[in-house]
């Protein structure tokens, strides 16, 4: 059961504790430049996050208000670890080693991360140590069709126990273009450009975030689409192989940009972050939600503790 939150909060450079308890948020790691985004737990203590890496401002939005007033299309992008207290931090994959860090997962038995490369348009991996950088699934291959967001991949998981590799790809902003896929997770002899993928959902608001229940069946996902149905934090069985993705449950709505998700499956509960900086607890039982903290500035990623 999670007695903290990691949470990632780009606007004021920093990583945040957040006790579940209290609500209590403290600085754990200060300096983070470069847009952190995804943030995941390993079981060596450490915690690995990306870092989208710096934006440029698009011509007539300065100055920005928002992410969507930026640009991340400069390969700067880099993966960070830390210890669970925030010592010993150091460099995964250093800054160019790709172009925009997203939600980021891992294959802890196989001992790889998985994240998602927005703007690169493609999923990667890599050993913990950073080494054995690889693409695993490239949706794009020019510089014209990574530019089309549709093509763009943020969200990721992986399904270890049944070889499965999910990611999302949002589409453009409130369009209802957003889709969720899904691969294997060892690509055998298949190129990366060339992968055989499955379209799980299609039409979807804006989907971001992806967590798999496996115990359950379920997939769960955020959403920072237009209402009714985007802002919001959805579930789904997942779907046997080769069949389309079923009805999707929304279990809770109203977010401003919902981005990061963590699910406690021992406290039966959902975390889930936003770009307004809320932190809201939702119960899995339908008994309610709460808010847990409120973080100035706004949140990314977050991962459980």
């Amino acid at each position: 059961m999670f007695q903290f939150l990691i949470a990632l909060s780009p606007a004021n450079s920093s990583i945040f504790k957040v006790d579940i308890a209290d609500g209590t948020a403290s600085v754990l790691i200060s300096g983070v430049g470069d847009f952190p985004d995804g943030v995941t737990v390993g079981p060596d203590k450490y915690f690995y996050w990306t870092n989208m890496g710096a934006p440029t401002v698009i011509d007539g939005h300065s100055p920005p208000k928002s992410d969507r007033d930026l640009e991340f299309y400069t390969k700067n992008a880099s993966i960070e670890r830390a210890s669970v207290d925030g010592g010993d931090r150091a460099m995964v994959l250093p800054v160019g080693s790709f172009v925009t860090g997203k939600q980021v997962t891992g294959d802890w038995r196989a001992g790889r991360l998985y994240w998602s490369d927005r703007e690169g348009a493609a999923v990667r991996s890599a050993r913990l140590d950073g080494s054995d950088l690889r693409a695993e699934v490239i949706v794009a291959t020019t510089d014209e069709q990574r530019r089309q967001l549709r093509n763009q991949c943020v969200g990721v998981a992986v399904d270890e126990v049944n070889g499965y590799l999910y990611w999302t790809q949002k589409g453009p902003p409130k369009g209802n273009d957003g889709r969720i896929f899904r691969t294997a997770l060892n690509p055998g002899d298949e190129d990366p450009s060339d992968r055989s993928i499955e379209v799980l959902w299609s039409g979807l608001p804006e989907p971001i975030d992806l967590s798999l229940d496996l115990a359950e069946g379920t997939l769960y996902w955020t959403d920072r689409g237009a209402p009714p149905l985007g802002n919001t934090l959805n579930r789904a069985n997942i779907p046997a192989a080769g069949q389309p993705g079923g009805d999707v449950t929304q279990l809770s709505a109203g977010y401003h940009e919902a981005i990061g998700l963590a699910v406690d499956k021992e406290a039966g509960t959902v975390y889930i972050g936003d770009l307004s900086g809320e932190i809201r607890a939702i119960s899995l039982d339908g008994t309610g939600e709460r808010t847990v903290a409120k973080i100035p500035g706004g949140i990314t990623g977050i991962a459980g503790l």
